[in-house]
């Protein structure tokens, strides 16, 4: 039995049915970047304009912060800071961090924002505060949970309360050239169990200095752990009180820190620098 020789046609025709493919599935790998490219921008859209475009301050207490997005453009929309006043002439103040990431993390950012804005302004304290946030996050049955620091300033005693959710620790320095991490207790991220209580922490700002509340992406990632990346920023602090700097210049300062980390992650920073309040008694 003779062979069959392969026409010319049939490689001209393989050839052809190659370049086919490989065009349907470059054009397939292009939609499918154009769409995540386009989900990145409204993600970071999104998030950019939840975020306040000014602070609130009072006498003796002056704010500010900063947010950095992630370094590859995927990890966008968990981040979020805010501070307003309280009917009772009260500040608060409180950073936070969506689990996951993209369009959803940054609609659900929202609604946590907006949610704490709205009980903060009849809860009692960070506490409870916390505490009916988790619960109305658990009321829209979201499958994302979020972490948050809480504060609330009261100028009439200079009392700093704070409670948290889950969230990395905040960070202190006062003039005199002490500096630290404030390990207060916690409870829960929101979202998790219902009826979660969350413990209240209470300072009087005796003398100046600055605190500091942050989330993981500033002071987390693979170049150092969470530790190394909170003692660096009480360091930041430090120096900086010494040399004068102004809340603002200190924002950015702890931002640095994050550059080192290594991380991908969105990063956002809130400092709050206070002078010395009346003495305790």
């Amino acid at each position: 039995m003779s062979r069959r020789r392969p026409t010319r046609s049939t490689p001209a025709t393989s050839a052809d049915d190659l370049l086919t493919t490989l065009g349907r599935l470059t054009a397939q790998a292009r939609r499918g970047a154009e769409l995540q490219h386009a989900r990145v921008e409204l993600a970071e859209a999104l998030q950019r304009e939840m975020l306040p475009a000014v602070l609130p301050a009072l006498p003796g207490l002056r704010t500010a912060a900063r947010y950095a997005p992630a370094r590859t453009g995927l990890d966008i929309g968990g981040d979020w800071y805010d501070g307003f006043t309280l009917p009772d002439g009260t500040l608060a103040l409180c950073v936070g961090d969506v689990q996951g990431h993209d369009v959803e993390a940054a609609a659900i950012m929202g609604q946590v924002r907006i949610g704490l804005r709205a009980v903060a302004a009849t809860a009692t304290d960070p506490g409870e505060v916390l505490s009916r946030a988790n619960d109305l996050l658990l009321s829209v049955g979201s499958s994302l949970f979020a972490t948050c620091s809480f504060l609330r300033f009261d100028p009439a005693t200079w009392e700093l309360q704070s409670a948290r959710a889950g969230h990395v620790a905040s960070v202190w320095a006062t003039a005199d050239g002490r500096s630290g991490v404030a390990e207060d207790a916690g409870g829960l991220p929101l979202g998790i169990q219902p009826g979660e209580a969350y413990p209240v922490t209470r300072r009087r700002l005796t003398e100046a200095g600055v605190f500091v509340l942050l989330t993981d992406g500033v002071v987390e990632g693979p170049s150092f752990p969470i530790e190394e990346g909170l003692a660096m920023v009480a360091g930041v602090l430090a120096q900086g009180l010494r040399a004068g700097s102004d809340p603002g210049e200190l924002a950015a300062e702890v931002m640095k820190v994050a550059e080192l980390t290594g991380h991908s992650d969105d990063a956002a920073v809130l400092v709050l620098c206070h002078d010395a309040g009346p003495p305790d008694g």
